[in-house]
């Protein structure tokens, strides 16, 4: 059998010649045509919808909102990360510049920024001025209200109230803090108190005065409970009965028969009549 003769028959997909490729824009129907036109519509009107009711966005369905872009971290999850927004750079006006409100010392008369005494004690004297000894001295609550004769509602509820700083008692830690104040405003105090040094001077004089008749009359209470304590000490009650001792008789009526004794020790008369 001859092969030259007898050609074996080749594939039919070979021996076709290669077809045409297809048309990407087919024809669609009408059907296809109206169901993709109400899509597009449906999709426009959400997409006005959600607009509409996003407060921050702009003109023009634009919007104002920072874009979310996914990054891949390559650990097996995803990263939003914000994309920077250009912004528009805000020049503002330089603030005002505020001078210090500066004190002015009523000693020296120059200025100072602040004090113990004027944070303590509202007093405008700087801390080169302060007198620790005398005009400035700080005083306990105590020697305030006996020194100067003053009373409670005097320093805590007549206006203005002073002022006070608090500090350890130095008796006993474990009790409450004492209130020290400035002499110089206690001073002041008491002359709104009691109207002159003159008057507050009487006070103290009649004061003391009282002081001295109320220890006088203790001293004579105790005098006179210890004389009483000495008499009932010395003196003793008789455990026996008394016994009179009666003198010779007298007659005091001699129609009716009365007679009379009188007792020699205690002078007690008995009277009686004869038969």
């Amino acid at each position: 059998m001859d092969l030259l003769e007898h050609p074996t028959p080749m594939n039919d997909h070979a021996a076709s010649p290669p077809s045409e490729p297809k048309a990407k824009n087919c024809d669609l129907s009408p059907a296809m045509r109206a169901k993709i036109e109400r899509n597009r519509q449906r999709a426009v009107m959400l997409r006005q919808a959600c607009l509409a009711n996003r407060p921050w966005a702009g003109e023009g369905g634009g919007t104002s909102a920072k874009v979310a872009k996914t990054v891949d971290s390559g650990g097996g999850f995803f990263i939003e990360e914000e994309e920077k927004q250009r912004t528009k750079k805000v020049v503002h006006q330089p603030a005002p510049v505020i001078k210090a409100d500066y004190l002015v010392c009523d000693d020296c008369d120059k200025s100072f920024m602040d004090s113990y005494l004027s944070n303590g004690f509202d007093l405008a004297v700087c801390d080169n001025c302060r007198d620790y000894e005398v005009k400035h001295k700080l005083i306990s609550r105590t020697e305030a209200k006996q020194l100067y004769l003053l009373k409670d509602c005097d320093l805590d509820q007549r206006e203005p109230v002073l002022r006070f700083v608090p500090r350890k008692n130095p008796h006993n830690p474990h009790w409450g803090d004492i209130k020290l104040y400035l002499r110089l405003q206690v001073e002041k105090r008491s002359l709104e108190v009691w109207g002159s040094e003159e008057a507050l001077e009487e006070a103290k004089e009649a004061r003391e005065e009282n002081r001295e008749v109320q220890k006088q009359k203790r001293f004579n209470k105790k005098v006179k409970e210890l004389r009483c304590a000495v008499r009932r000490s010395t003196w003793t009650k008789g455990t026996s009965a008394h016994q009179h001792e009666y003198g010779p008789e007298e007659l005091v009526d001699e129609e009716e028969d009365l007679y009379r004794k009188v007792c020699n020790t205690c002078g007690h008369e008995l009277t009686y009549e004869k038969m």
